[in-house]
């Protein structure tokens, strides 16, 4: 078996701290795709709520218009139409 020395022991430990070190800068290049992508869903979550404050704003604006037209034809006089023979 080979003796364990303080150099091999070195060795080994500036080995796993390379690791350790590639790792984190990894995990970074990770945490900011992330982050990008947050901003991504935070964009198109705000792009559908003002798509849907529209719709409102339009089911609104239809609802005004039924409501008038339905008033009109209860004002206007209801003669039967004649056809001319």
């Amino acid at each position: 078996m080979a003796e364990v020395t303080n150099d091999l022991i070195y060795e080994v430990l500036k080995k796993i701290q390379a690791d350790v070190s590639e790792l984190r800068h990894g995990q970074q290049g990770i945490r900011q795709e992330l982050i990008s992508m947050r901003g991504h869903m935070l964009s198109m979550q705000n792009d559908i709520h003002n798509i849907y404050l529209r719709f409102d704003r339009h089911d609104e604006r239809l609802e005004r218009i039924e409501r008038r037209l339905e008033l009109r034809e209860m004002a206007e006089p209801h003669t039967p139409f004649e056809h001319d023979r």
